[in-house]
């Protein structure tokens, strides 16, 4: 803001446009990843990313941020979707999961160290370390096999089971996994290519409740909400600001690294329903507290509460409503509409999160205690959403988690 004399209503704009780009991103997502395929649509966010990060290095005026920080959120919208399912494509039924939720893990380190890097250097510095990884990936790419589930998707029956066989081990018998993918796409592929209103076709019905239930329920149940208001937490329970970022991040990566270990064990749904819970109790502690606060009974304590309500939230989050809902999103459609679904699901969760940080700080001005119950009732009801509607996809494959949740007659024989 100094070095560009930028206005609040400027920053404010640097800020959110980010969403909107994501929101770009989401929507060109699954059609990019299904025609260029999935290491194709890595490298187009990546190169979104690089020239966003140049502009915003480079800029000496505000429009040049604003562009810039548009195409990193179009390269991030992009990346959000394509990671998750080109992980859950190339792994294991037995190790999916945990594979998948890695990738939220690397996140959290990722940007705790950008934190912890920014504490130190100057902004255009930080920008220009921003397209370092970008560079680490773009060149990685050249090394990493395509999804063999989008080769046989395209024809290519040959090229997917060498893949396969490749990401298997050399000596792993792939043929009864290379049949299940070539039984299972032959037979969506008597189908048209699902454009998006073929989504609310009753076959796929069940897997988009699922998906975009999972997205809403983890955007519009706080998670920005506590994200901005922590600093202000943690001051006014006597922490500084510094102090409280160390203490969530020393919760946030383990609980995450918890998650991790936990995911092809114990399963999704159980993670679900603790992590739910979790969040559930944090945002209604956090709620108490401003009860208190409004009430002016307990001063002494009510800070405390509202420290130990946000680290439970994010401990909670962490462990399975930050990165499941991921998980299945890249699960539960079959290929032949991932493209579109995968779009809109990955759309509606940056939409979600774009509603919920404009709208954060009106809700606080109308009644900080209302807006945490409020918060603390939507975790509730995803407690109840899981319990219903999701379904446990741990050890299973694709073929046959799609299968039993699409309706889609197949000749495949269950494993």
């Amino acid at each position: 803001m100094y070095d560009i004399n930028l206005s609040v209503s400027q920053y404010s704009v640097f800020g959110s446009i980010l969403t909107i780009g994501a929101m770009i991103g989401a929507m060109l997502s699954g059609r990019v990843a299904d025609y260029a395929g999935r290491r194709g649509a890595m490298c187009f966010s990546q190169i979104f990313c690089i020239l966003g990060w140049l502009a915003i290095a480079i800029t000496k005026v505000a429009w040049w941020l604003y562009i810039g920080r548009l195409l990193v959120g179009c390269g991030i919208g992009l990346l959000s979707y394509v990671v998750p399912v080109y992980i859950a494509e190339i792994t294991p039924k037995n190790l999916r999961g945990g594979f998948t939720t890695i990738h939220q893990l690397l996140i959290c380190c990722g940007v705790s160290l950008t934190y912890l890097m920014g504490a130190f250097l100057n902004w255009r510095v930080l920008a220009l370390l921003g397209i370092v990884p970008c560079v680490v990936q773009l060149v990685g790419l050249l090394f990493i096999r395509e999804s063999p589930r989008w080769l046989a998707k395209g024809g290519r029956m040959e090229e997917s089971k060498s893949t396969l066989q490749h990401l298997r081990g050399e000596n792993a018998d792939v043929s009864d996994e290379a049949n299940e993918i070539r039984d299972y796409t032959e037979n969506l592929q008597k189908e048209s290519e699902a454009g998006m209103a073929d989504l609310f076709q009753r076959q796929y019905l069940k897997a988009l409740t699922v998906g975009l239930g999972l997205m809403i329920l983890q955007q519009f149940g706080g998670v920005n909400g506590i994200a901005f208001y922590a600093s202000s937490i943690f001051i006014s329970a006597g922490f500084s600001d510094s102090v409280g970022t160390i203490a969530m991040v020393a919760v946030q990566i383990p609980m995450t690294a918890l998650g991790v270990l936990l995911m092809d064990k114990s399963g999704r749904r159980p993670l679900l329903l603790v992590s739910a819970g979790g969040t559930c109790l944090g945002c209604f502690l956090a709620a108490l507290s401003f009860l208190l606060q409004d009430l002016q009974k307990w001063t002494e304590v009510s800070p405390i509460l509202a420290l130990v309500g946000v680290l439970v939230y994010t401990g909670s989050f962490s462990l399975g409503m930050g990165g499941i809902p991921w998980v299945i999103m890249s699960e539960i459609f079959p290929i032949n509409v991932k493209g579109s679904a995968g779009s809109l699901v990955t759309l509606i969760n940056w939409l979600g999160s774009w509603i919920v940080s404009y709208a954060f700080n009106f809700f606080m001005g109308w009644n900080s205690t209302g807006t945490f119950f409020i918060f603390s009732s939507i975790c509730g009801l995803t407690v109840v959403f899981v319990a219903k509607l999701v379904p446990e996809t741990k050890g299973r494959t694709l073929e046959e988690i799609q299968s039993s949740m699409n309706h889609t007659p197949t000749h495949i024989t269950q494993t």
